[in-house]
């Protein structure tokens, strides 16, 4: 029988975590056992999760998609649900999420970083938690300005640099790649004068990371955003300005979300986000880097039904 969302396609990432106990098939013994149904969808390469999530809830007519994978597993799915200029592609569609990757980022705000048979008692029944989705323009690598959503967290700066380096390191490495491309990043730091505008204000200054977060969580468990909230329309937004010996104070109390006393990293809540520098900065979301600033942020209000 189908779950109250309809029968649920299960996207996973093959090469997603770390290769040991695979989720996929405990996942879909327990799915079975609760008689609930599903299809598996396999992702071939970047940007195929896109399209499976977009044409099971258009083409197809279904509504109930499920990310098995890490963040980079959830953001293809949310890009595929979500188009950047037009909205939710279906407003009943839902989303479900199966942690599976060496981040999983995501899942932990609402505790659903667990075993994949508690995943599938979370997949069971009806209840949904709708959440914001970020938007965000900027320059393509390929030098073109373009639009993504994200549902997590957007950095610019430091924090893209340690996720495109961590990307390039072998998964087996988990999350501890995230502390060894931490450690490059930090070697090269030099802070960019640039301009943040949020809502009620505009800095201009030496800046090394800005922050973007809808979730709390990042980097294989840091808190970096511990008064994020997915559903309130407002990022959390973090300016953190000087350089390695400024930024090492704050960074060492991340993990425990306890960085933001210090008086080098600055917090605001604001709809929109606008970040230009003087020489480019990277951006990633969601774990996946996307290009360079000058960027653009936005929010959808609760255009993601999050299954919980």
């Amino acid at each position: 029988m189908p779950s109250p969302h309809g029968t649920m396609l299960l996207i996973t990432n093959p090469t997603a975590g770390r290769g040991k106990d695979p989720v996929l098939p405990r996942l879909t013994r327990a799915l079975g056992q609760r008689g609930l149904a599903y299809e598996v969808a396999e992702t071939r390469g970047p940007g195929h999760a896109i399209a499976l999530a977009r044409d099971w809830v258009t083409i197809h007519g279904n509504r109930y998609v499920v990310a098995v994978g890490g963040d980079g597993t959830v953001h293809e799915v949310v890009n595929g649900l979500i188009d950047p200029d037009a909205g939710p592609r279906n407003p009943d569609a839902v989303l479900g999420i199966v942690a599976g990757g060496s981040g999983s980022d995501l899942c932990r705000t609402f505790g659903l970083d667990r075993d994949p048979e508690i995943g599938a008692r979370h997949l069971d029944g009806d209840a949904l938690f709708p959440i914001d989705a970020g938007r965000i323009s900027y320059i393509g690598r390929d030098g073109v300005a373009t639009r993504r959503v994200f549902a997590n967290i957007a950095e610019l700066g430091f924090g893209a640099d340690v996720t495109d380096r961590a990307n390039g390191l072998p998964r087996q490495l988990g999350a501890s790649k995230y502390v060894i491309s931490t450690l490059f990043s930090l070697r090269r730091l030099r802070p960019t004068n640039t301009t943040v505008t949020v809502d009620h204000t505009s800095i201009s200054e030496p800046i090394s990371w800005v922050v973007v977060a809808n979730g709390q969580f990042f980097g294989g468990g840091t808190k970096i955003a511990p008064r994020a909230l997915p559903d309130d329309q407002l990022f959390n937004v973090q300016i953190w300005r000087g350089g390695r010996r400024q930024l090492l104070g704050p960074l060492t109390k991340s993990r425990t979300g306890e960085h933001l006393a210090s008086p080098d990293v600055r917090e605001y809540q604001s709809a929109t986000v606008k970040v230009d520098a003087q020489t480019p900065l990277l951006i990633e979301a969601d774990g996946e880097v996307l290009g360079t600033t000058p960027a653009e942020f936005d929010l959808l209000p609760r255009a993601i039904n999050l299954k919980i």
